[in-house]
């Protein structure tokens, strides 16, 4: 991984959604040695929000000045937010359901980003009527923001028909979740070059060792 400017690391975003790339943020969950975690800092946090785009570089600027123990609590609420995404993900391609408390945890989080949400009226052009429209208003630079943006993006995942479309990576060790575009929805690998070679590298010793 390479360095940013604000020497937090850029991540890799294969996912093809916010959501799945959030739970990728903790690499090597099926591996035999101790998970990734990616997001060690709240900087981490914004990095991530701000690479997904779900925040612009003017937000990241200011959420990066957030006091150390409201930061530290968003980072806290960030990571349970992503297990309780994780554990409903991976259950559902498992064909298990998906466990009470992973629910109620998501059912928390959607509830409290909606609660932030402020409706406003979008005055109208001539090309253009007026409209209402959601914004975020007085909180938009609460340091909880990149939260309650994360748990609305999953919520859109998780209500929508692209939730059929979501896949593990087939590497047993990997299984990073991605969004299945592919033309016949036969992607198997989070990232050909990565997974994909490696398998294929192991499947051709395989064979020559037998």
């Amino acid at each position: 991984m390479t360095e940013t400017n604000h020497s937090h690391p850029a991540f890799t975003l294969c996912g093809g959604h916010p959501a799945l790339d959030f739970v990728n943020s903790l690499d090597g969950r099926f591996g035999a040695h101790e998970p990734l975690e990616r997001l060690t800092g709240y900087g981490d946090l914004v990095s991530f929000t701000a690479q997904t785009r779900l925040i612009d570089a003017r937000h990241a600027r200011r959420l990066r000045q957030a006091a150390p123990a409201a930061a530290a609590r968003a980072l806290r609420s960030a990571q349970e937010l992503r297990e309780a995404l994780a554990t409903a993900l991976y259950a559902r391609l498992d064909g298990r359901a998906v466990a009470p408390t992973a629910m109620h945890t998501l059912e928390r989080h959607f509830h409290r980003a909606g609660r932030h949400r402020e409706l406003r009226w979008e005055g109208g052009t001539e090309r253009r009527g007026s409209a209402l429209r959601w914004e975020w208003g007085r909180h938009d630079c609460d340091p909880e923001l990149p939260v309650w943006l994360l748990a609305q993006s999953a919520a859109e995942l998780l209500m929508s028909e692209q939730l059929d479309r979501v896949r593990a990576c087939g590497a047993e060790t990997c299984r990073w979740l991605f969004l299945d575009t592919s033309r016949n929805h036969t992607r198997r690998w989070c990232d050909m070059k990565v997974c994909g070679n490696r398998m294929k590298a192991r499947r051709f010793h395989e064979r020559h060792e037998a």
